[in-house]
Formats: structure tokens, sequence, C-alpha cells
């Protein structure tokens, strides 16, 4: 509760409308309530935990999340990643770069941020207007960060993008060789278009350099081109 008290006045300060509740199910009825722009969730709750919380929300929800994990819980960040968290920040933590954080995932997943353009390949397909995406006719959800990773890749489809430009414009931080953030999206992105009607993957690892996203008729090639 002393965390929430110093986070309300910190980022009332900031500019930010700020709702705060102490405990999981209370969490889970303000964030599925349509109000909000983004999510704050601690791992460390009571009643219902962290972890619990966000399943429940991504359920029925693509509000951006960013988690507070314990320090040095590495664990705590995949799984939350995995569930569907945009982002993470270890605890103990300093205000402003959470803030930088909190601002930079709000930038990547606001609605009609950037120009609009619909993109396709193969079977599968993304409008940015929208947000949405689908998959041969069938929508598929994404969280925000994975709308921009996918978004990123089509964009650059067929081109090796390296870890550095993923790390800088989907997650907006600096890369890092022992931040498996980036392995753990794609993950979920490969999990959620599923690969083509071949069996052939969508998203190719190029070891030490990126990732590409293939066309279904033909190899990936070098770098990535520069997006329009």
């Amino acid at each position: 509760m002393e965390l929430c008290e110093l986070l309300a006045a910190f980022f009332s300060g900031e500019g930010f409308e700020i709702s705060a509740v102490h405990d999981g199910p209370s969490g889970i009825t303000e964030a599925l309530s349509g109000d909000y722009s983004l999510v704050i969730l601690d791992v460390m709750l009571p009643e219902c935990g962290g972890f619990d919380v966000l399943r429940e929300i991504r359920t029925k929800s693509r509000v951006p999340v960013l988690m507070l994990t314990a320090k040095g819980e590495h664990v705590d960040r995949i799984v939350g990643l995995e569930l569907g968290a945009d982002d993470y920040v270890p605890k103990p933590f300093n205000t402003r770069e959470l803030a930088a954080r909190v601002r930079a995932v709000l930038r990547r997943t606001e609605p009609g941020n950037g120009d609009e353009h619909s993109e396709e390949i193969g079977n599968l397909a993304m409008n940015t207007m929208s947000r949405s995406v689908s998959v041969g006719g069938q929508t598929v959800e994404l969280t925000g960060t994975e709308f921009r990773l996918l978004e990123l890749l089509m964009l650059s489809a067929g081109h090796v993008v390296p870890l550095e430009r993923i790390s800088q414009e989907v997650l907006g931080r600096r890369y890092s060789a022992f931040d498996r953030s980036i392995g753990v999206h794609i993950s979920n992105l490969r999990r959620k278009i599923g690969p083509y009607g071949d069996g052939s993957e969508r998203i190719r690892n190029i070891r030490g350099e990126g990732y590409v996203l293939v066309f279904p008729d033909r190899p990936e090639t070098g770098r990535e081109r520069v997006a329009p």
C-alpha cells in the first residue's frame, strides 16, 4: 500500500490520472473496466497474485500491462512476458525510469499512433488504424508489444531485422544480450499467428543477428529494408 501511495503521488505530479487498488480481484475489475490506458501490476498481491491477475486480464483485454517484479527474479519477468505483459521493471526501481517505461509503452500502444497502412503477407493481414491482425480471415488478439513487433517484421518482410532495432523500436530500450524479452515476445507471436499452411515457419531466427518474417514462397535476404 505504501508503494501505491508513493507511485500515485509521483505520477500525479507527472500529469497522469491515477487510481490504485491493493489486491488481485480489485485489480482485475479495474483493469477490465475500460477506463485505463495502462496498468502497472505488481507480481506480489494479496488474495490473487499478479500472474493470475494478468492471465485474467489477457482473456478479455489488450490494455497495456507493465509488471513490477522482484529484483533478480528472472523467472518472474519471463513468465510475465509469456502471459502477455508489455514490459517489466524490477524492484527496487527509480521512479523516473518507471515513468519513462510507462511513456514508452503508451507511445507504442496508443491507437492511431502513426499513419494508417495495411500489410498482407500470405494469409496474414494487419491494419494499423484498427490495430487488427488476422490469419486466414480469423482475428488474432495481440498485446500492444506483440502488435508493434509484428508490424516491424511485416514492414521488413524478407529481410533480417537486427536485435538492436527490435529492442529500440518495440521495447523502447537499448539491446542487452542478457535480456530474453525479445525471444519471449517472438515465441508468443509465433504461437498466435502459427506457421504457414505447409507447416513452414513465418518468423525465422537468424542466430546472433535478429529475426525475419519470411514470405511463403521465397527466402529471406540480408539486413532489413528501411520501412517508409
